[in-house]
């Protein structure tokens, strides 16, 4: 494929590529196994991730990003190019790609972004920020002259801005998103019911029975983990309303950033805002209730997208066909990339 642009997500739980006019092609969890005798790495994606909370001394299983930037540099490299490799083939494969980056974020760890997917082997390397990407992805025309409000709820981080005439007015990032959930569902089962549970069964909890809002719905999930006290195996079944209890702290903590950056938002903008709504993305926009949370609390509309997680990768990706224009500046052009290398 070569001469291919393609649009990159690169998330805390997952690494998404977008191939132009095709759609997404590539959706692998970002995580990797290490085999810690010889340093090398031995599973990327789905494998490394059955791996989790299932290995031996010998092996471990580490994310190379975190909070939407790399963590671990020559991981984050060896698992793009494993990546890159799938969806190029054995074909000469030189695309070029538009990145998703948080709002807030340094140059530091820009070009840290920005040199482990040069080394796989691209032309050209453009980026985008994930709220405009979202944006896009979600199908809302920035370029105009109006204010457009979205908030992306992910994995490491929240991310929140408003836009107009294809750039951002006001943006803020949080540290609080899917893993700051977990860690309240972990936190929350070992101190009422003294059960020690891992990562996995608290994401597979709050999929189940999460909700942020009461429901009318009698949510139940069944946890297992171990005693803390005896150390033998235990099993309890959590209701939607503990589940709750458990999430409406870092829940509140988004609802208030959210509040921050509206306080922040011009006024005029505020009355687009305030006369579209806001549009809600990320993967752990599909918590149960978030939307009625927002709405309530705001009292803003809130635009749910059918496949929220899916709206950076996208937006991402049809953001691309403003590559040339990053070179080629025509007057009347406003680019949704804010950087090129």
């Amino acid at each position: 494929m070569p001469g291919t642009d393609i649009g990159i997500d690169l998330g805390t739980a997952n690494v998404r590529i977008y191939l132009r006019n095709k759609g997404m092609i590539l959706s692998e969890p970002s995580v990797a196994a290490i085999d810690l005798e010889s340093e090398e790495m031995v599973a990327t994606g789905q494998e490394a991730y059955r791996m989790v909370g299932r290995t031996c001394d010998r092996v471990q299983v580490v994310r190379p990003l975190v909070n939407g930037v790399i963590s671990d540099y020559d991981l984050a490299q060896n698992m793009l190019s494993v990546y890159m490799k799938k969806i190029g083939g054995s074909a000469v494969f030189m695309p070029r790609v538009v990145v998703s980056v948080p709002c807030v974020i340094t140059e530091v760890e820009k070009r840290a972004v920005v040199d482990a997917i040069s080394s796989t082997g691209v032309r050209r390397i453009c980026l985008i920020e994930e709220p405009v990407a979202a944006a896009i992805g979600a199908g809302v025309d920035i370029a105009k002259p109006h204010g457009v409000f979205v908030v992306d709820i992910g994995c490491g981080t929240t991310d929140m801005a408003v836009m107009s005439l294809s750039g951002v007015a006001v943006s803020q990032t949080i540290k609080i998103a899917g893993d700051v959930f977990d860690d309240h569902i972990i936190r929350y089962v070992r101190r009422k019911y003294n059960l020690i549970i891992g990562k996995r069964m608290a994401e597979q909890a709050k999929i189940e029975a999460g909700c942020v809002y009461p429901q009318q719905e009698t949510l139940t999930c069944r946890v297992k983990g171990r005693n803390a006290l005896t150390g033998l195996p235990q099993w309890v079944d959590v209701t939607g309303e503990e589940m709750l209890e458990a999430l409406l702290e870092p829940a509140m903590e988004i609802v208030q950033a959210v509040q921050n950056t509206l306080e922040s938002t011009p006024p005029e903008l505020m009355s687009d805002v305030y006369e579209d709504g806001m549009y809600l993305t990320g993967g752990s926009a599909r918590l149960r209730g978030f939307a009625t949370l927002l709405r309530k609390k705001t009292r803003i509309p809130v635009i749910e997208s059918e496949e929220p997680e899916n709206c950076v990768v996208t937006g991402a990706g049809k953001a691309t066909k403003f590559i040339d224009d990053m070179e080629n500046k025509q007057y009347g052009i406003l680019n949704p990339l804010s950087a090129a290398y």
